[in-house]
């Protein structure tokens, strides 16, 4: 049986996973109001993502005896002057998130659950690449955005992502 500690902090971790997602579309509408429809498609999928580790928590807490709750999931609040700017915000995200991991993983550690210790090190692996993404992301921005052309042909890459659903298989 799962620690009751632990599955509250999976359990918050749903919410965590969802709201991150509501982020993602909310940079999505940001870049659709700027003509930017490959960075939109880019958070799309970002969305997708969030909300797959959501769904992925969710399961791990039913198939170990407990049941999920919800709570409300706050609305995004970011305001951006520049194309940058939620660029920014997801890598600070980002680690946030990352910060939330490790404490589920440190709090697991801490018990000897190595189930759910098994469990986050796809997480712990997910949030390493999701760290690198939006810095490489910014990166590009911070060499080719600022000139119309390198704005364009990044827009264009961005709009190449394909969905590919999240999978512990891996």
């Amino acid at each position: 049986m799962l620690n009751e500690k632990i599955a509250a902090l999976l359990n918050d971790q749903i919410n965590k996973e969802l709201y991150s997602a509501y982020l993602y579309l909310d940079f999505a509408n940001y870049f659709e109001d700027e003509g930017l429809d490959g960075f939109a498609h880019w958070y799309e999928i970002q969305a997708q993502e969030e909300r797959d580790h959501a769904f992925m928590i969710r399961r791990y807490l039913i198939d170990s005896g407990h049941r999920v709750t919800f709570d409300a999931i706050a609305k995004p609040d970011k305001v951006f002057k520049t194309h940058l700017d939620p660029l920014d915000a997801g890598l600070e995200h980002e680690k946030y998130v990352t910060s939330l991991i490790t404490k589920i993983y440190a709090e697991a550690f801490a018990i000897g659950d190595f189930k759910t210790m098994q469990f986050l090190d796809w997480f712990v692996k997910e949030q390493g690449e999701e760290e690198k993404n939006a810095e490489d992301l910014i990166k590009k921005m911070k060499l080719f955005g600022n000139e119309p052309k390198g704005l364009y042909m990044l827009n264009q890459e961005l709009s190449a992502r394909v969905y590919t659903p999240a999978s512990q298989a891996e």
